[in-house]
């Protein structure tokens, strides 16, 4: 039997055919465009999105049996809004996870409604990237597409919808919604109601491993998949990204350093944050986990050394950088580019340097910009420890995790062991799992995980470095708060 994975991205779809003993075949990317209409905004072509998979599967199958083809799973990037209207056809771009125009809802749902009853009817409080904001966000701005909305969806789901004709959602993506009641797994009727929508235009919830329905045939044919093919519900890309690195279980963490960030700290019960500055959402594997999402990692590096920098050789950059600078380094970075998430919540943040002086040089701003994601990536892991969650080891994945200065730099900046999975390829390699556990070729996530997923190496953190480190994360940590007051009045 064969199974297909499909990693649902921001700049593209990457799809993964694996074999049954969970080996990878072959891998298919398709890319797409991202569009900024206003600053601060960020959307996408739903219909890029299936173009991606009419163009990407039937390439990805070449070669190799398609008549064996068992079973799908989509994981997706989070928080989206598609909307559709009674004849299924895409209402307006979809809204995308890091667009920043919800300010105001934001504000509204957290100060005016309060914290404590989103918290109380959702398990979370607002973010600008969840999708209830962007709902009230089109109700207000946009009342003409509002009044046509017939079904609501998240971006991975919208392709589901177009393979099955099935309107689904697993708990873990809906999670992100802040429509959820994630403690009880069900829509919020309090949430639906404050949004205006009825839970007829909300898709039918599932867990992830959970078959939602097969491949329409004339959709198959398209394709080049045999009839039958069995479709999962799929997965958030993080969840998704949780069980392609083994990260299931009570207290498993994972570390995952791409476009955005996170901190994902599985559980097997239900746990809020007392301050909700960490997500409380459901995991892939049927139980709940805890999270800390940074909106801009891996992409500051690409941001500093493509845009200002005029290069793509990281590598090069990177190489440039002094031992005997690490640790030592007097320019620290706040990497909010796209605002913040976990644990802040500041959509006015932006990225700042601060410490340079007249023999700052280049390599000192390169090591800054690696430096200030890993500091934030451990704020979100020292709020995990204010709860009781104290992490002693991770895994790390990513593609800021292929940079060995930058993983051994995590490891000595969270103090902790950080184990790389054999198997890299994050989300779509977790929707493969599940696509597996759902055609019943295992029992359930963990069973699979545990006989799939192995660690290639392991990063010790260096105790010399992680006691300088020590010293500049409390440096760093005094920033933000400093220079709070200025990112409201300069945006």
């Amino acid at each position: 039997m064969l199974f297909i994975g499909v990693d649902l991205g921001t700049s593209a779809t990457k799809f993964l055919l694996v074999d049954e003993k969970g080996e990878i075949l072959n891998t298919v990317s398709k890319e797409y465009p991202l569009s900024f209409p206003h600053p601060g905004w960020s959307e996408q072509a739903p219909a890029d999105w299936m173009k991606a998979c009419e163009e990407g599967i039937p390439e990805l199958l070449q070669g190799f049996d398609s008549s064996s083809v068992a079973g799908l799973s989509v994981a997706g990037q989070m928080h989206g809004l598609v909307i559709l209207d009674e004849r299924d056809n895409v209402i307006r771009p979809a809204i995308l996870w890091n667009d920043g125009r919800t300010f105001e809802e934001v504000d509204y749902l957290n100060n005016t409604i309060g914290r404590d009853k989103l918290s109380q009817w959702t398990g979370n409080i607002a973010f600008a990237g969840f999708t209830a904001p962007k709902i009230l966000w089109v109700k207000k701005n946009e009342p003409e597409n509002f009044a046509k909305i017939k079904k609501i969806m998240l971006p991975k789901d919208y392709i589901n919808y177009c393979l099955t004709g099935v309107h689904s959602c697993d708990y873990s993506d809906a999670s992100g919604m802040l429509l959820l009641d994630v403690e009880h797994k069900k829509w919020s009727p309090e949430m639906m109601e404050l949004c205006s929508v009825t839970e007829a235009q909300m898709p039918k919830l599932y867990e992830s491993y959970e078959v939602i329905g097969t491949v329409k045939p004339e959709i198959a044919a398209k394709l080049g998949l045999p009839e039958g093919v069995k479709v999962t519900a799929g997965a958030g890309d993080n969840a998704a990204a949780a069980v392609g690195t083994g990260t299931v279980g009570d207290g498993a963490c994972n570390i995952s350093l791409g476009t955005s960030g996170t901190i994902f700290i599985s559980a097997d019960k239900f746990g809020v944050d007392e301050w909700n500055s960490l997500h409380s959402f459901a995991h892939a594997d049927g139980k709940f986990h805890l999270m800390g999402c940074m909106l801009s990692a891996a992409s500051c590096n690409k941001w500093f050394c493509e845009d200002i920098l005029g290069t793509a050789d990281y590598a090069a950059e990177q190489a440039q950088i002094s031992e005997d600078d690490y640790g030592k380094n007097n320019v620290f970075f706040l990497p909010y580019l796209m605002g913040e998430r976990s644990p802040i919540n500041d959509t006015d943040a932006s990225g700042t340097f601060i410490g340079m002086r007249m023999d700052t040089t280049r390599a000192d701003m390169v090591l800054a910009v690696l430096e200030g994601v890993c500091f934030a990536i451990r704020d979100s892991f020292e709020a995990a420890k204010k709860i009781g969650v104290a992490v002693s080891r991770s895994y790390i994945c990513g593609g800021g995790s292929k940079s060995p200065l930058w993983r051994q730099m995590m490891a000595n900046v969270l103090g902790i062991p950080l184990d790389i999975p054999q198997t890299e390829q994050g989300p779509g390699y977790g929707a493969a799992i599940l696509a597996m556990v759902g055609a019943g070729l295992y029992p359930d996530v963990k069973t699979a995980c545990d006989k799939l997923v192995h660690v290639s190496m392991t990063v010790e953190p260096e105790p010399e470095l992680t006691k300088r480190y020590q010293e500049r994360y409390e440096k760093f940590s005094r920033i933000y708060p400093a220079v709070k007051g200025l990112f409201k009045e300069l945006a």
